[in-house]
């Protein structure tokens, strides 16, 4: 399991800013299973899938939005601890942590397609429409091959020249990459080209509406629907799921 230490130990090297600008406010809450160590997160033609994390209790899952149900679930193998996933075209791509093992599934209905490597440790994924972003944990960004996933090229994400480090789960938020870091309660917004961070949004308020008092129950989980141009915002352990209108 990622450890406390781990994160203090990462503050040290890379503190977020004491405010962030990107204003944002709260449309409406869903419910959001309170067991879920929520690794990932996207919205894809009306609902919301997820994966969870924790060595035997990890899987993937498609949730629906207005009660937080989950309506379709693949178990991990009970030695792996589920990570970051995303879709591409009619597959689901997933990761694990410590394993170097990714899965490719069925959109559909999870069905196991194929499996992949990589090196070092898996944390997040999302697409731009043309690559699989893949973070690591550090402060670098992978761009994959959606076809056959090997890597293309990094960026290195920055703030005023500074790494910033424990880059987690991912989003691509109108042509931008917005990141959670680990056990911060604010969401970097990363310039692709240059891994430069445009600005933060703080979701701190929602950690208080949440109600979590875990200390691994920390901010995690993006997902656009830019169909109607709304973002959703969840954590591990959270009980809720929350949508925002977030300033552009």
């Amino acid at each position: 399991m990622k450890r406390l230490l781990f994160a203090l130990l990462g503050a040290l090297a890379f503190a977020t800013p004491a405010l962030a600008d990107t204003p944002w406010t709260l449309v409406k809450s869903y419910p959001h299973d309170s067991a879920a160590f929520t690794e990932g997160l996207f919205f894809h033609d009306g609902a919301l899938y997820e994966s969870t994390g924790l060595e035997g209790q990890s899987d993937i899952r498609k949730v629906r939005l207005k009660d937080g149900k989950v309506i379709q679930r693949r178990v991990l193998e009970p030695r792996y601890f589920g990570e970051g996933i995303v879709n591409w075209g009619d597959r689901l791509i997933s990761l694990t942590w410590r394993h170097g093992q990714g899965f490719v599934w069925k959109l559909a209905d999870f069905a196991p397609v194929g499996d992949f490597r990589y090196a070092g440790e898996g944390w997040g994924l999302t697409q731009d429409g043309r690559h699989i972003i893949q973070s690591d944990g550090s402060a670098q960004l992978r761009f994959l091959d959606p076809d056959t996933l090997a890597e293309q090229r990094r960026i290195t994400v920055t703030w005023n020249g500074r790494a910033v480090q424990r880059l987690n789960e991912l989003e691509y938020v109108r042509g931008e990459i917005w990141a959670n870091v680990w056990y911060e309660t604010k969401i970097a917004r990363i310039d692709p080209a240059t891994g430069a961070v445009i600005d933060w949004i703080d979701v701190a308020p929602l950690v208080k509406a949440a109600g979590v008092r875990d200390s691994e129950a920390v901010a995690n989980g993006i997902a656009y629907d830019a169909a109607r141009d709304r973002v959703f915002i969840t954590g591990k352990y959270w009980p809720k799921l929350f949508e925002i209108r977030v300033g552009k």
